[in-house]
């Protein structure tokens, strides 16, 4: 263990002093949790003029994988496509539902009239292997072959989502990548869950002692999705910092903290997409735990993150090549 480590926020360390930190977690602790109340979903949704339809699914295996569809309140004569976020909730890849960090793109659903479309992947260590992936893909095919009926212009479709949502996103990126569809316009990586191998200096400055998300239940959260999956077993579009090329990637936004365990792998993914010839804006928010703009969005290194955050998707919407027929956002 790597003893120095960067300090927190000022701000964030008070708000952080009244919660119940752990190191590790177990089966036993896995299963409490998930007992614990979803995210208040309609009591959220009454503070933004949205829509909401929920649909299920067939996944590859005949599975049901439900969706959320959330759409800006009807506007009469609206009839301009809007872009489309398609978020991937966090969680470990252990917990978590898809209206886990859901305000997140809700901002975006206000501030572009988006449509948000959220995705239930199966949850590991019941789904392992490629299934939490595959589950997002099928999702993602349904929205895109609805995309008429949802509203959606099929050409803006935003891949997002935080802590291993990110990390499933990044993942989904580059499986349409591979298998050429459906077309991605840009991918948003918060705090994205990305290496299994948990081997960085972050990872190690940020184990042994607990946190909102540390490196033995980072380890804890591989282990459930990979058993014993090691070396060149290990998928790629899993565990996407394996990936040897990261060319012909979307306009990729990534930001993470200083004083997290994710902390290296996400800049070494950023720097690995420049190298490739690809686009990306890197934010390392100094003095910010694992998913603390989403824990306390009140504070201001989160207010600040969140809103250079959706300042780069007013510039990716605003430009020409992304813009929608007439040239509207």
């Amino acid at each position: 263990m790597t003893a120095a480590r960067p300090a927190l926020d000022p701000e964030l360390s008070e708000l952080l002093a009244g919660m119940p930190l752990m190191s590790r977690l177990t089966p036993e602790l896995l299963a409490q949790m998930r007992l614990l109340p979803s995210t208040p979903v309609d009591d959220l949704l009454a503070h933004h003029r949205a829509d909401r339809r929920d649909i299920t699914v067939p996944a590859e295996d005949g599975a049901e994988i439900r969706l959320s569809v959330l759409s800006p309140a009807h506007t009469p004569g609206a009839t301009t496509p809007a872009p489309c976020v398609y978020w991937i909730h966090g969680g470990g890849m252990v917990m978590g539902d898809r209206f886990s960090q859901i305000d997140i793109p809700l901002d975006w659903l206000d501030e572009f009239g988006m449509v948000v479309v959220s995705v239930d992947y199966r949850l590991a260590p019941e789904a392992t292997g490629t299934t939490l992936v595959d589950d997002c893909y099928q999702g993602l095919l349904w929205t895109v072959e609805h995309a008429a009926e949802l509203g959606i212009d099929p050409t803006r479709i935003i891949i997002a989502g935080a802590s291993a949502g990110g990390g499933l996103a990044a993942g989904l990126t580059l499986l349409a990548r591979d298998l050429g569809t459906p077309a991605i316009a840009a991918q948003v990586l918060i705090c994205p869950m990305l290496d299994h191998r948990n081997t960085t200096v972050s990872s190690r400055q940020y184990s042994g002692t607990p946190g909102v998300w540390t490196g033995e239940m980072n380890a804890f959260g591989w282990h459930a999705v990979l058993g014993d999956l090691t070396g060149d077993d290990v998928p790629v579009h899993v565990s996407p910092a394996l990936a040897d090329d990261l060319s012909d990637l979307p306009a990729t936004y990534i930001d993470t903290g200083s004083a997290e365990v994710f902390r290296d792998e996400d800049t070494d993914y950023a720097t690995r997409i420049w190298a490739a010839g690809g686009q990306a804006e890197l934010h390392v928010w100094a003095g910010g735990f694992h998913g603390f703009d989403a824990l306390y969005p009140q504070a201001r290194i989160s207010t600040t993150a969140r809103r250079t955050r959706t300042d780069w998707l007013a510039r990716l919407l605003c430009q020409s090549v992304f813009r929608g027929r007439g040239g509207a956002v």
